[in-house]
């Protein structure tokens, strides 16, 4: 699904139609779930000029003359500017676009459409989001923020994996990328937070940065140490372990039996 990463080649790629005013807006009704309807968004959002593009964790914002105008993409939401893609693919979603899955968007005063494709139907539009349950945006997460997000004031505290999935403590981090995390980290995904070592912190926000930094640059939360052993009876690639597989937080874990302890 879309992380932080994958948003943040939306937010460039929504980035270039900065200075155009909206001339037509429309959605199905999935799309539009969080508002009152369809035409509300298509009312909104007529001849708004975007005046920036920003993002929250996964959450895309576009800025206007109006209203902030919020995208929440699911497990399978892409955008799209005229057709150009913000990434080429998502390990969860489509690897392929098709008119069928446009779900809606955007248009411009100089011809531009700004789209959002998703087979799955799980993306949002938002009018004025509320940024108050998101925590610090995980790309530019300080030692301090990520302290606060490892912190318990009482009993042990939710599994790691659990904690990094929290979008109220850190915006952003999806499966792929705490898994990634943890894995670089040397840590077991279901170690209780609040009983992690000094050291184990300090090896955590390590590869929380790395992670960010290399999975950027080479284009999105998919491309991890850990993917090519994401299988059931996978081999870990730094030391041959089998990789052991459970649900944490609700979604899909894969760890490695001997290094990640």
């Amino acid at each position: 699904m879309p992380e932080v990463l994958e948003v943040e080649s939306y937010r460039r790629l929504a980035n270039r139609v900065v200075g155009s005013t909206i001339t037509r807006g429309w959605a199905d009704s999935l799309l539009a779930k969080k508002l009152h309807s369809s035409s509300s968004w298509a009312r909104s959002v007529k001849n708004l000029t975007v005046t920036a593009a920003s993002r929250r964790g996964k959450l895309l914002l576009l800025e206007t003359s109006g209203p902030t105008l919020g995208v929440r993409f699911g497990m399978t939401g892409v955008l799209l500017l005229d057709g150009e893609v913000g990434i080429e693919g998502l390990f969860y979603g489509p690897h392929e676009y098709q008119s069928k899955w446009l779900r809606g968007g955007l248009e411009f005063d100089d011809g531009r459409k700004l789209l959002v494709h998703d087979p799955r139907r799980l993306a949002r539009f938002e009018i004025n989001p509320d940024l108050g349950e998101l925590g610090p945006d995980a790309l530019t997460l300080t030692r301090k923020e990520f302290d606060q997000l490892i912190r318990v004031d009482r009993g042990e505290g939710p599994a790691i994996k659990a904690r990094l999935l929290d979008q109220s403590r850190v915006a952003g981090v999806g499966n792929l990328l705490g898994d990634e995390m943890l894995f670089r980290a040397g840590i077991d995904p279901r170690t209780p937070s609040g009983t992690l070592s000094a050291e184990e912190r300090d090896r955590l926000f390590k590869a929380f940065r790395q992670t960010m930094k290399l999975l950027q640059r080479r284009g999105g939360s998919h491309l991890g140490d850990h993917m090519d052993a994401r299988f059931p009876g996978g081999l870990c690639p730094i030391d041959g372990g089998t990789m052991l597989l459970s649900t944490i937080g609700g979604r899909t874990t894969y760890w490695c039996s001997v290094h990640q302890r």
